[in-house]
């Protein structure tokens, strides 16, 4: 009998070869402070004192404590049932109470319209690597509102049409102000530092490795947790469409990123409700502040789908080949975002963390490829999935459509001379992320030259002297190659009787030699030449 072994328990999320590692029963990790709702798509409800929440209608005359009814709508009132989206709020004070919009000047370096005819984005037409961007001075406050950069994007959010590609990096929490992004959907993914994000319909504890997406038009403040002092991540916003969980197809009902494992807050307030609050509007990627006297983290009670959530990377359930071949990538998605094309997203975000490799017989590290999409990956923790050694946590690498890309390192070599491939797990304590476009990236300034970290190339290409043309060395095709040129040539020989001549006018008519005879008369021996001359009735 083989010896009985007890599970090994794993403390730290990033070294887990799956969450389950954790043996954990809640589905959060252990420090997350907050309690959660869970289902995706679900109408959820919350109220922070039970009895709050009007019992079969939405708009009571009166509501209980003398709260006030808002609602908030993200899609058309006569939508589909599938795609209507609202929620209602009952709140302490409407958020139409404020005191005016004023201009607000922000350190960020945000970039919305990614139209060609904008002088201030242009194309990266090679391969770009970023060492990590750059986090905020210690002698500097500089809070999400200010630490906000774009780097990239296709369309522009006034058309309802496209997307953009940020980073933040911040060492300050948002005191007493908010944001509100009315433009598209954030879908964030930290990758260093804890964030306490406290949202309109309760609180959410982020960790690198987990994603949040916080739709258009609600307000939250995203702060550092108690043991950060710094943080960086990744932002994905999406215009005119929204994240969703790709179709699953023969795969079944079961896969990828389940729909139980996505997490909703439950409802919470502010402690103090009258102080003075700055929210900062993200419109047409303009940013201007409105002033109120209350705080905008007021509801005591809601329900609907308009809802921010956060999921964990962990708890993805990979699926890849169990006999042969290098699967394509797209089984690897976690969230989608459709464009107009139906066969084509708009957006994909994916995941390339710990899993086993089985395949036999099969090369299988990605394989050279000129991929229709635009890629930016981006390391989250461990090694990552770059082209250099360069590429490190809190960087980026980016190939554009049609780029041709691929590995050059070792394990290349190695993977093409193996001879018995085993099973072993790969990408064991790292977990990399890419976001997949259809688009055509067009660059910021910052991500060209403000950030000071890109690499252009991102690889020297001297490199690519580790992979030589074996094929023109080998002494067999050589002679395989002049045997087919010969063969080539005798085939052309055999046939080029039955081209020579045109078209015969009657039984006996003469005719030309025809529109072939230039290009034949040289394959044509004069034993044929001889029979053509007698075919056509000389």
């Amino acid at each position: 009998m083989p010896e009985f072994k007890e599970r090994a328990l794993v403390t730290d999320p990033q070294k887990t070869f799956h969450f389950t590692d954790l043996q954990r029963l809640k589905p959060t990790r252990e420090n997350d402070p907050y309690d959660y709702q869970a289902g995706w798509g679900n109408r959820h409800q919350s109220e922070v004192i039970p009895g709050t929440l009007p019992v079969a209608q939405n708009n009571p005359q009166e509501v209980r404590f003398g709260l006030y009814t808002e609602g908030i709508t993200y899609s058309a009132f006569a939508a589909p049932r599938h795609s209507n989206f609202s929620t209602y709020m009952y709140r302490c004070r409407p958020a139409a109470a404020h005191k005016g919009y004023i201009p607000f000047e922000s350190k960020s370096n945000i970039e919305n319209c990614f139209l060609s005819a904008n002088p201030k984005v242009e194309t990266l037409a090679e391969q770009a690597e970023w060492h990590p961007f750059p986090l905020p001075k210690e002698d500097e406050k500089i809070d999400f509102a200010d630490g906000l950069h774009t780097l990239a994007g296709s369309g522009d959010p006034n058309i309802r049409e496209g997307l953009a590609l940020y980073v933040y990096m911040i060492n300050s929490s948002m005191e007493r102000r908010a944001f509100c992004n009315t433009d598209g959907d954030f879908l964030i993914c930290a990758q260093l530092g804890n964030l306490d994000i406290k949202t309109e319909m309760g609180m959410i504890f982020l960790q690198p490795g987990e994603i949040c997406v916080i739709q258009r038009g609600i307000r939250f403040c995203l702060n550092l947790a108690p043991d950060t002092e710094v943080a960086r991540g990744y932002i994905t916003e999406v215009w005119g469409s929204m994240w969703e969980l790709p179709d699953l197809g023969p795969l079944g009902g079961h896969g990828l990123a389940n729909p139980r494992d996505f997490l909703y807050p439950v409802a919470a307030i502010d402690d103090d409700l009258h102080v003075d609050w700055q929210i900062v509007n993200k419109t047409n990627g303009q940013l201007v502040a409105i002033r109120q006297d209350h705080s905008p983290f007021d509801l005591v009670a809601w329900h609907g789908n308009v809802v921010p959530y956060k999921y964990d990377l962990t708890k993805f359930s990979s699926q890849n080949s169990t006999s042969i071949d290098h699967t394509d990538p797209s089984i690897f998605c976690v969230l989608t975002a459709k464009s107009r094309d139906p066969v084509t997203p708009l957006a994909d975000f994916l995941w390339f963390g710990p899993r086993w490799d089985v395949a036999t017989n099969t090369f299988r590290l990605p394989y050279f490829h000129r991929n229709s999409a635009s890629e930016f990956l981006a390391c989250l923790y461990g090694n990552g999935l770059g082209r250099s050694d360069d590429f490190q946590p809190g960087g980026g690498s980016f190939e554009g459509c049609h780029t041709p890309h691929g590995g050059f390192h070792e394990g290349y070599q190695h993977g093409m001379r193996i001879h018995e491939s085993q099973p072993e797990k790969i990408l064991t304590d790292q977990l990399t992320i890419m976001v997949e476009s259809s688009r055509l990236f067009l660059w910021t300034d910052y991500a060209r030259k403000g950030c000071g970290t890109i690499s252009t190339h991102g690889t020297d290409y001297k490199v690519w002297d580790a992979l030589p043309d074996r094929f023109s060395a080998n002494s067999k095709a050589k002679e395989l190659l002049a045997r087919i040129k010969q063969d080539r040539i005798a085939e052309k020989k055999r046939l080029a009787p039955y081209y020579i001549g045109g078209f015969a006018h009657g039984a006996n008519a003469s005719d030309t030699e025809g529109v072939h005879s230039k290009e034949l008369k040289q394959y044509l021996t004069a034993e044929t030449n001889g029979a053509t001359n007698g075919v056509n009735g000389a």
